[in-house]
């Protein structure tokens, strides 16, 4: 409002002149004429301005509550208080919640034009890290596996402790069953479980993962480097993630985590309106599946299997955790299949011999056992197996086990860790040891170490992996990709024109 306006108010008020006529007059509102004759007051009477009284807001009654839930989690969004204090009984619209908290921050937004794509053409996914405080579990980092569908928006969420090749590989199986399909395409990052190099600009794809890919009939595609933008689709989610599914909740552990993320998958990320499509990721959806790659008759197989060695004690070891197996296996090596729930053991003519539950990768020096595979009451009958055993390694070695619980009080119990030892040193130097322990008449434990640790090796890292790995890495060594030159190869660099010009630089260009 201008001078003169402001002026001629003031003007009509000292000539008796109502509010309602001077508005009428010029034009203004009657609550302008108002503010303007009582700040012209204020001023020459030098009074402070009277404070406002604030209007009631159905708000109001949960002012405390806002404020635990503020104290407690800090980062809450408006339309998680709001999902909150609606518990408790608040009936105001989210708008109402959205300007107070407004009041105390802003949060600036940064928008990112995205490239939308037809149904069934491509999806994304990655990882996101979070560190989260479980009350019965502690703190720990947990990683948040996202697939989505570019073209519904509608994602799959599940939490794991690790980004490894058989997690990952576990992960897209079952985002591939929650969402009865697949696209085409998925955009990825260059993790190293997708891309394992760079060729230029040319993305060199892990084997394995494409084995898997090819299985399922998608196409991963590697995005540029630091280039976060060119996977909106997926970076944006983890953002309503972190703001929504993990704003203002507690969890008591990861699986407590994941059973929340399930509930909210279905009751809230599926049925919100998007932003950008403003129509809810399960009616896209909808449209969406008739496009979708269809699932194979069998899911990929993602069992590992590895070989580990017996302990002394009857047990094999997976992850930091221990899973007994018959305690006459001792020392040896023996194959392990391991699914995502379960480890079984086999002998060496793949015969069943132990099956067990897979401990949480949560757990550490935790043991599985059954009791079955422990030493029963029948002492003769362990004595008899044991004895069995010595006699894998040679006459000499039954004789030093006869010896040894003839004169040792606790004979039987130190065969055993002498058998544990194959698991440390090779089975031929463990006999040449047992027999030249029994030249020199030393029948115990002691004699034995002593012997392998001054005379024997003990195994290398690389025997210890699965035979596929080692017929991998053994046909890897015995290539010979780029085999020598002869030395009649390079005569010709000495032959030259003899003017230490190097092969590159001719005589010609030189003179000119």
């Amino acid at each position: 409002m201008d001078e003169s306006t402001r002026n001629e108010i003031i003007r009509m008020f000292y000539s008796r002149a109502s509010h309602r006529r001077i508005a009428k007059t010029l034009g203004v509102d009657r609550k302008t004429v108002a503010k303007i004759i009582a700040e012209h007051e204020e001023d020459r009477t030098g009074a402070p301005p009277k404070e406002r009284k604030p209007r009631k807001s159905l708000l109001d009654p949960f002012q405390d509550n806002v404020v635990q839930l503020l104290e407690r989690y800090p980062e809450i969004t408006a339309v998680r208080m709001a999902e909150e204090l609606r518990r408790l009984g608040f009936k105001g619209a989210y708008s109402i919640v959205r300007d107070h908290l407004r009041k105390l921050r802003r949060h600036p937004r940064e928008l990112v034009r995205r490239f939308e794509t037809g149904p069934g053409v491509q999806s994304q996914m990655d990882y996101s890290p979070y560190d989260i405080d479980f009350t019965a579990e502690g703190k720990r980092r947990v990683h948040a596996f996202s697939y989505i569908l570019g073209y519904s928006r509608r994602q799959y969420v599940h939490f794991v402790e690790r980004q490894d090749f058989t997690t990952t590989v576990r992960q897209h199986i079952s985002a591939f069953t929650h969402l009865k399909g697949l696209a085409a395409d998925c955009l990825y990052d260059n993790m190293k479980v997708v891309v394992t190099g760079y060729d230029g600009e040319q993305p060199i794809y892990n084997t394995r993962f494409l084995a898997f890919a090819t299985y399922y009939g998608f196409r991963p595609v590697a995005c540029r480097p630091r280039r976060p933008q060119t996977k909106g689709k997926i970076e944006r989610p983890f953002w309503y993630i972190e703001s929504n599914l993990l704003n203002g909740r507690t969890f008591s552990s990861l699986q407590h985590l994941n059973e929340t993320t399930a509930w909210w998958l279905a009751h809230v990320a599926d049925v919100r309106q998007h932003k950008t499509t403003h129509r809810t990721p399960l009616d896209l959806y909808q449209e969406e599946l008739p496009h979708l790659l269809p699932l194979p008759e069998k899911p990929y197989d993602t069992a590992e299997v590895l070989y580990r060695t017996v302990n002394p004690e009857g047990y094999v070891s997976y992850l930091q955790n221990f899973y007994s197996v018959p305690w006459q296996r001792i020392g040896e090596l023996l194959p392990v299949r391991i699914t995502e729930n379960e480890l079984i053991v086999y002998d060496p003519n793949i015969r069943e011999i132990a099956h067990h539950e897979r401990l949480p990768a949560s757990m550490t020096g935790k043991r599985s056992t059954h009791n079955e595979h422990r030493p029963g009451p029948d002492l003769r009958r362990k004595q008899e197996l044991l004895r069995q055993r010595f006699e894998e390694l040679g006459s000499q070695a039954a004789s030093f086990f006869d010896q040894l619980v003839r004169t040792r009080r606790y004979g039987k119990d130190e065969a055993v860790r002498i058998l544990g030892l194959l698991s440390t040193y090779h089975q031929p130097d463990l006999r040449d040891a047992i027999e030249r322990a029994s030249r020199y008449r030393a029948f115990s434990l002691p004699a034995v170490e002593r012997i392998l640790a001054a005379s024997a090796a003990p195994r290398s890292t690389l025997e210890s992996v699965d035979d596929q790995a080692r017929q991998h890495l053994d046909q890897l060594l015995r290539q010979n990709p780029i085999p020598p030159r002869p030395t009649g190869d390079y005569q010709q660099l000495l032959e030259d024109s003899g003017d230490d010009l190097p092969p590159w630089d001719s005589p010609e260009e030189e003179s000119q």
